[in-house]
C-alpha cells in the first residue's frame, strides 16, 4: 500500500513553540515561514534534560491520540479555546482561538471525520524524534478508506508534561500498489 498526499488546505500549520535558528534550518520553507513570525520571549523554567522523559509508545500514541479528539472536537464545536489551553505557552502566544478556526477550517469545511482516527493506531511515517532541547517531533498516518490522515506533531516539555507546540493535520489519499 501507498500513501500520497492530497491537495494541501490554507493554512495548514498551527506554529507553537520558539523557533531557534537550528531548527528553522530543518524546517520546509513553508514551515518556517509559518514560524519566523517576530514573538516575544517568555521565560519558563525548564527541568534539566534528564529529567524530561521519553514518551513511551503507548503515552505517545495517546498524545496522538488525544490532540485528534482536541481538534476533532474544536471542529465540531467551533471552539478552539480548550485546544489553545491545553497546548504549550508558545502556541498559546502564537494562535488565537479565531487562528486556530482559520488554520482548520479546511479540514472541518471538507467534513472530515477525526474520530475515526480512534479506531486505528497510527503508522508512524518517520521515527518520533527529539528535535532540539525540550520538542519532540511524530509524524504519521492514520490508514483510514477512502481518506487517510496524516498527522506532523510537535509536543514541547512544561509544567512536567509533553504539551502541545506544533500541529499539521492533512487528508492522505490511499492508494493500493498494483501486484508484482
Amino acid at each position: 500500500m501507498m500513501i500520497t498526499k492530497t491537495k494541501k488546505m490554507p493554512g495548514r500549520f498551527a506554529p507553537a513553540f520558539f523557533v531557534s535558528a537550528a531548527l528553522v534550518a530543518t524546517l520546509s520553507p513553508t514551515q518556517a515561514l509559518a514560524q519566523a513570525q517576530p514573538q516575544q520571549v517568555v521565560p519558563t523554567v525548564q527541568p534539566p534534560p534528564s529529567v524530561r522523559p521519553t514518551p513511551s509508545q503507548l503515552e505517545l500514541s495517546k498524545m496522538i491520540w488525544s490532540t485528534i479528539a482536541a481538534v476533532d472536537h474544536a471542529n465540531r464545536s467551533g471552539n478552539y479555546s480548550v485546544l489553545r489551553d491545553i497546548s504549550s505557552q508558545g502556541f498559546q502566544i502564537q494562535n488565537n482561538a479565531a487562528r486556530l478556526a482559520e488554520i482548520f477550517a479546511g479540514i472541518r469545511n471538507s467534513q472530515i471525520d477525526l474520530s475515526n482516527a480512534f479506531l486505528v493506531p497510527p503508522t508512524y511515517t518517520r521515527a518520533p524524534e527529539v528535535i532540539q532541547d525540550g520538542v519532540f517531533r511524530v509524524q504519521g498516518i492514520f490508514q483510514l478508506r477512502p481518506i487517510a490522515i496524516g498527522f506532523d506533531m510537535y509536543f514541547q516539555w512544561e509544567q512536567g508534561k509533553w504539551k502541545l507546540a506544533g500541529i499539521d493535520i492533512q487528508p492522505a489519499q490511499m492508494v493500493e500498489r498494483a501486484p508484482g
